[in-house]
């Protein structure tokens, strides 16, 4: 077993009994999506929710709106089949507040409803998340099984 590391705006895939792990997940969202059948995992490290462009020279992992569709696509190469995915969500954090702040500056909230719509328009349906709050998050996901462990200073270790 291997445990395979996501960077912050980045995305990998991996096969059975690897492990797939992102660190640093603020107001950033960690996707993973899931097919049972084959045992394949991808996972996205979310910072924003819309890329200003769709051009080839868009770091794909960085949005919600490349980093999903792109996922999918990545998978479905190597074998996987969209009917048979699932979704697993954590992050999305707001992890500053100010006094009079604007919708702008709700980076997290909208990186998840980004990310969910991403997955809605897929027609892939999330199966579980651990989203919100203000604190940091490290997630790995497990392809043996398809559990997602979420560790935080906070509340400690959860599985979703």
């Amino acid at each position: 077993m291997n445990v395979v590391k996501v960077g912050i705006a980045d995305l990998n895939v991996v096969d059975t009994p690897d492990v797939i792990r992102t660190t640093g997940l603020g107001s950033c969202v960690g996707v993973v999506l899931y097919d049972p059948t084959c045992k394949m995992a991808g996972m996205a490290h979310v910072m924003l929710p819309e890329s200003p462009s769709t051009e080839n020279n868009v770091n794909r992992g960085k949005y919600a709106n490349t980093a999903v569709p792109y996922l999918v696509e990545w998978m479905e190469k190597r074998g996987a089949r969209k009917r048979n995915m699932w979704a697993k969500l954590a992050g999305g954090a707001q992890m500053f507040t100010f006094a009079g702040q604007s919708d702008l500056m709700r980076i997290g909230p909208r990186n998840v409803e980004a990310v969910k719509m991403a997955l809605s328009r897929l027609g892939i349906p999330v199966m579980g998340e651990d989203t919100g709050g203000n604190y940091g998050r490290t997630i790995e996901f497990s392809t043996v099984d398809g559990i997602l462990t979420v560790r935080t200073a906070r509340r400690g270790i959860i599985s979703v």
